[in-house]
């Protein structure tokens, strides 16, 4: 007796080999049938005897391709037709579109060995890929996932690429950009101004220029790096000086994780996130000494290293003799990085002495992504190459939303049923070419996706371009979500958690619904809403958004606070190295209120301290004298705190820091080394938000706290909270899957804004 079922399969299964695979299986089960890529993703038919239909049903799911993500796996009766032979039919694209784009992979082993394997007719060829690595995210189109939607359009395959692509058994079967020396994309050395340079091997003379001390704009899967030696300090201090990228670290990518190893201290589950395909930038810490340039990674103990991940960085490394690249993004600092050859060169040709370019077009703009292992735990700190575009799986369905994010480091977020898709790292959106990249990145969205959005939702501050951008948007009905309450949101819901919860939310700036900068808070809240129980005490801001690049103004206004104009007699540095006149109008700018809001930002807080404590009164990048301040932690750690007392305020509570710098002041003047002021103001901190989650428990009941905002991306903070949390009965929890900063805002934006939507529209 012959039986036939139908077998749906949703997830990431397109361009992963997964038609491939099931050929294969369907043939060693002796069935017949055909499988076919769909809109939704595959469609199956088998029909056999029914052992060996029950045998292929349970081996699918088990030996699916290691790239392959199966979210549903549903199966019905058909009528037996005798079916003779199984087929892989043509793509069907009349279903609404489900299937989940398999994000850009690292350079499989495979196809390594193939690359530099003389006798192979790919030999050296940089842009060797299969069915198990390679582009694909950042050369798609359209879906389903076949060439013709591809940036591969152009390339006919030659006659013997043609016989692996339909081979079956073939590791290339079906390997949409498959390619080889005959008929694929290929490399130009180009000078700055962008004309081509007459080479027989472009990545040997790219390499030589690097070996001399150029820099080098190398097209990759996601946009252009500018690279150059990391072993050369003038080199690296060049382009620094060029990108006008004074202090902030650079990346590193080395040839193997081997290799990373001179340079970092790598544990076990470093090495394996730095060998996995997704190959992330791995934030580790430095080994001392190493040969690198200092100009690296100034003042840092961490190195962000990763490993090459295409064929052409492998090629490059081989070429040259160099033993670390700095890569960073080819962009001039906070625009998009560039993806065309030749708006790269309009736009990096005053940064690059040389271009290795190709003419495979990159259809997406996407950054590598940057993450940190702590406690344990994947930590996302900018989620891009490698993790887009897999989605965030929810534990409930959602209406089409759209979220738009916030101001800096933007993603958008498009979400409807049980998954929730965040869009590549996009900046910050003040920059025009990030706005116009913000628009192209949530129109890509909702096309590929084929979702139309009834609702989009923004962040609760009127004058970032996102929110004025949705408000714009009449096909959708607009929802603000405050800033904190949608961090706590994006916890929750990568968590997967339902009901209230209280909400620990740090940050820089949150515009909260009194009109204040809010960035220390206490919040309980689920989806629907949120009630502020607890925050920092709040101070002026003097100068607004001037405050954030000048951490010394924050520190007059701590200190003007508590101890009026008489804290310009405390006999500190920090006094002494102000500038009077300058000092003075700040002082009458706080004193008046004008343009000086109210903020509880933990964020300023820790530029306050930063600054007092001779670290640095001025910072050239985001939360660069909070990070110094981290970085300035003595290795152990004991209970040494300031002072941070609670006191009730009508409804809530607040975090007084007044003792806190008042013990700052005592330990300046006692002469006390940076690394303890820094250390008693972490414990301080942590101690003091702890006791007002212990005062929300006894209010609310509630024992589960979830953490976020960018301030968590301080190692140390993160895990004292957990330890000191976890210490007092309470359950923590944190992101993995997306960043804690605005990186992840996107996500808790869409949470809220259908929560309410739902509520409202009932």
């Amino acid at each position: 007796m012959l039986i036939r079922r139908e077998i749906e399969v949703q997830g990431i299964v397109q361009g992963v080999g997964f038609r491939p695979f099931v050929y294969r299986l369907a043939g060693d089960c002796g069935l017949a049938g055909l499988v076919a890529n769909t809109s939704a993703g595959v469609s199956i038919e088998v029909e056999g005897r029914p052992e060996a239909v029950a045998n292929f049903l349970q081996r699918l799911p088990v030996e699916a391709p290691p790239l392959a993500q199966i979210t549903r796996f549903a199966v019905r009766e058909l009528a037996a037709r005798e079916s003779r032979g199984f087929e892989i039919h043509p793509s069907r694209a009349q279903e609404p579109a489900r299937a989940l784009i398999s994000p850009d992979i690292a350079t499989c082993p495979d196809c390594l060995r193939e690359l530099f394997d003389p006798h192979d007719r790919r030999y050296l060829y940089p842009f060797i890929n299969c069915t198990n690595c390679g582009p694909r995210f950042t050369i798609i189109q359209d879906i389903p996932y076949d060439r013709p939607r591809t940036s591969m359009a152009p390339f006919t395959m030659c006659p013997a690429c043609q016989r692996e692509y339909d081979a079956p058994r073939d590791r290339r079967f079906h390997a949409q950009p498959n390619a080889c020396w005959t008929c694929g994309p290929s490399l130009q050395l180009w000078t700055s101004r962008g004309d081509p340079i007459a080479t027989s091997d472009p990545i040997a003379e790219a390499a030589r220029h690097l070996v001399a001390g150029a820099i080098v704009a190398v097209k990759g899967l996601g946009g252009f790096h500018l690279a150059v030696d990391a072993a050369k300090e003038e080199a690296v201090a060049r382009l620094r000086q060029r990108k006008r990228r004074v202090e902030k670290p650079f990346a590193v990518m080395v040839a193997s994780a081997e290799i990373a190893g001179q340079f970092c201290e790598c544990e076990s589950d470093s090495l394996a996130l730095l060998e996995s395909p997704r190959r992330p930038i791995v934030l580790l810490p430095k080994r001392l000494p190493h040969p690198l340039a200092e100009a690296v990674a100034p003042g840092h103990r961490d190195l962000g290293i990763f490993v090459a991940y295409t064929p052409l960085h492998h090629l490059l490394f081989a070429a040259g003799s160099f033993s670390a690249l700095v890569m960073t993004s080819g962009n001039l600092s906070e625009e998009p990085i560039a993806i065309a050859n030749r708006e790269a060169v309009e736009r990096l040709g005053a940064l690059a002495d040389y271009f290795l370019v190709h003419d495979r077009e990159i259809l997406r703009r996407c950054d590598d992504s940057v993450v940190r292992i702590t406690s344990g735990r994947l930590r996302q700190l900018r989620r891009s190459r490698g993790y887009v575009p897999v989605p965030i799986f929810l534990n409930e369905d959602l209406p089409p939303v759209l979220a738009v994010g916030g101001e800096l480091k933007n993603t958008v977020c498009l979400a409807q049923g049980r998954q929730a898709f965040l869009s590549q790292h996009i900046g910050d959106l003040e920059n025009p070419e990030a706005f116009r990249f913000f628009e192209e990145a949530a129109a890509h969205l909702e096309r590929v996706l084929e979702i139309t959005p009834q609702i989009v939702a923004c962040d609760l501050h009127p004058d970032y371009f996102s929110t004025r951008w949705a408000w714009r948007q009449k096909r959708m009905e607009c929802i603000p979500v405050q800033h904190h309450h949608a961090h706590i949101a994006a916890c929750m819901a990568e968590n997967q958690l339902e009901g209230r919860v209280l909400g620990i939310a740090l940050d820089g700036t949150g515009y909260g619904t009194d009109g204040h900068i809010w960035g220390g808070e206490l919040l309980a809240a689920d989806y629907a809403g949120f009630e502020r129980l607890a925050h920092l005490e709040e101070v002026r801001m003097p100068g607004g958004s001037a405050a954030i690049h000048e951490p010394w103004r924050m520190a007059v206004s701590y200190l003007a606070a508590h101890f009026g104009r008489a804290f310009l007699d405390f006999p500190i540095p920090f006094v002494r190295e102000i500038d009077p006149p300058q000092t003075n109008v700040l002082l009458q700018m706080i004193e008046r209120g004008v343009n000086s809001p109210l903020t509880s930002s933990c964020g300023r807080l820790f530029d306050a301290v930063a600054a007092l404590a001779g670290l640095r009164h001025r910072v050239n990048y985001e939360a660069q004298a909070a990070i110094e301040l981290e970085m300035a932690l003595p290795q152990g750690n004991d209970d040494l705190a300031y002072p941070f007392p609670v006191f009730q305020q009508a409804t809530h509570w607040v975090m007084g820091t007044r003792d806190l710098f008042a013990g700052i002041v005592r330990d300046l003047q006692d002469g006390s080394p940076i690394a303890v002021i820094s250390q008693r103001f972490h414990n301080g901190l942590v101690q003091a938000f702890v006791r007002a989650a212990l005062l929300a428990r006894q209010r609310t009941g509630m024992d589960r706290v979830c953490l976020s905002g960018g301030s968590f991306q301080n190692t140390a903070l993160l895990t004292r909270f957990e330890a000191c949390l976890t210490g007092h009965g309470f359950r923590v929890f944190f992101h993995s899957q997306v960043p804690a900063g605005d990186g992840g805002l996107s996500l808790g934006q869409a949470l809220v804004a259908a929560h309410q939507w739902r509520r409202g529209s009932r």
